[in-house]
């Protein structure tokens, strides 16, 4: 595939028309039409109908644009980066993180980053639903124990455990009986499988509060309302305190945050520098460590 012509294909289709793109770069229009004509003969596709006043993508357009993009911005700034040297980061960084990570830690994660690196365009969208990296145009995704993608490579960086508090006035449920508990969402497990110093056993719950997100539930924990399965992060500092008491680990697999990328894109300076960022604000990825960024 021709480089150059990919290159003016991406130009006309992002600025929506031969006229528009001619005018943003100062490129002939009869050059870019050219090229645009010869990417299509090279590919046998039509990339763009033709109307009388304007351009619009074919199926096969939008899906060659929107994959190759990135790439192409990806290989622009990663030739600049060599020509001089090795500057710092700069360009748009586009990243999707979970509710409950960005509720408690990104928002000071990003603001360091920030001062760090004022020359990029950080984004953090906060949604808990599986994206489409390349579709959606994202540069890192950060998810709680992600599903295996061939398509993608990721680290781990941070991990958590859940455990079952409530407030000191409740009593941990004896003989089989339930106990009030904030469930987080409709579908939430009406027995709770826990460890403890004296072994494993099962807490029946009876849910009292539906509620949508950890803070609200752990809100809801302390004004004693019910028990609650959270994360041992958002609650180290009531434990600590007194204030809510441990019934037990949940039974079950590790809570771990992973940042996620394709592995077929190059990996931007942006993204390395972001990588190495939450390296240094969790060198050990600890709850203790999250803890610390949540506060009290």
């Amino acid at each position: 595939m021709d480089l150059l012509a990919l290159a003016d294909f991406n130009l006309v289709a992002r600025h929506g028309g031969l006229g528009k793109a001619a005018r943003a770069t100062g490129r002939p229009k009869a050059t870019l039409s050219r090229r645009v004509a010869e990417l299509e003969s090279s590919l046998a596709l039509r990339l763009f109908e033709r109307g009388s006043r304007n351009l619009k993508l074919t199926e096969e357009g939008r899906a060659l644009f929107e994959r190759t993009g990135a790439l192409l911005a990806e290989l622009d700034e990663t030739a600049a980066t060599i020509a001089s040297g090795g500057q710092k980061p700069k360009g748009r960084l586009r990243i999707s993180a979970p509710i409950h990570f960005s509720q408690t830690a990104m928002g000071r994660i990003a603001a360091g980053f920030a001062l760090k690196y004022p020359e990029v365009r950080l984004e953090v969208t906060s949604e808990d639903r599986s994206v489409d990296m390349i579709e959606e145009g994202y540069d890192l995704v950060i998810r709680v124990n992600p599903d295996p993608d061939e398509s993608l490579v990721g680290r781990a960086f941070l991990r958590d455990r859940l455990v079952v508090v409530a407030s000191p006035d409740l009593p941990c449920p004896t003989g089989g009986r339930a106990a009030p508990g904030v469930a987080r969402g409709a579908s939430e497990a009406q027995t709770w499988q826990v460890k403890t110093a004296a072994g494993r056993s099962t807490i029946k719950i009876e849910p009292v509060l539906t509620l949508s997100t950890l803070i609200t539930i752990r809100d809801a924990v302390r004004a004693g309302v019910g028990a609650g399965r959270l994360p041992i992060s958002l609650v180290s500092h009531d434990l600590a305190d007194g204030t809510l008491v441990n019934w037990g680990e949940i039974d079950g697999p590790e809570v771990t945050l992973w940042t996620l990328y394709p592995s077929r894109r190059l990996l931007s300076a942006r993204v390395s520098a972001f990588l190495d960022f939450l390296k240094q604000a969790f060198p050990n990825g600890t709850p203790d460590e999250l803890a610390a960024y949540i506060g009290r």
